[in-house]
C-alpha cells in the first residue's frame, strides 16, 4: 500500500522559514517524479514544485521561485520542501504528490498558517 505522509507544517510569521517533508512508503521513490502542491481556502489546488526523478531537475511556480527549494533524500524515501521569506499568501494545505505515466500518489496534507 503506498503511503505519502507529510509533516512539518505550522504557524509562522511573514518572512519566515519552514521546511516540509514528505516520506514514501509502497513504492519505489527512486522512479518516481515528486511535487508539492498547495490549496488555500475557496481556492483551487496549485502547482508549487516538482523534482524528477531522472535527472534530479526541478521547476517552481514563479510564485516560489527563488523563495522555495525542492530537493529528495533517496535514502530516506523524502522529500522536502524548504520555505523561505514567507508571505501571507503562501498560507494553504500542502500536498506532496508522487507520479508516474502510470500512477498518481497524494499524501493528506500538512496545514501552513502565515501571520503577519
Amino acid at each position: 500500500q503506498v503511503q505519502l505522509v507529510e509533516s512539518g507544517g505550522g504557524l509562522v510569521q511573514a518572512g519566515g522559514s519552514l521546511r516540509l517533508s514528505c516520506t514514501a512508503s509502497g513504492l519505489t521513490f527512486n522512479q518516481y517524479t515528486m511535487a508539492w502542491f498547495r490549496q488555500a481556502p475557496g481556492k483551487e489546488r496549485e502547482f508549487v514544485a516538482y523534482h524528477v526523478h531522472k535527472d534530479g531537475s526541478t521547476y517552481y511556480a514563479d510564485s516560489v521561485k527563488g523563495r522555495f527549494t525542492i530537493s529528495r533524500d533517496i535514502a530516506k524515501n523524502t522529500v522536502y520542501l524548504q520555505m523561505n521569506n514567507l508571505k501571507l499568501e503562501d498560507a494553504a494545505v500542502y500536498y506532496c504528490n508522487a507520479i508516474t505515466i502510470y500512477d498518481d500518489y497524494w499524501g493528506q496534507g500538512t496545514q501552513v498558517t502565515v501571520s503577519s
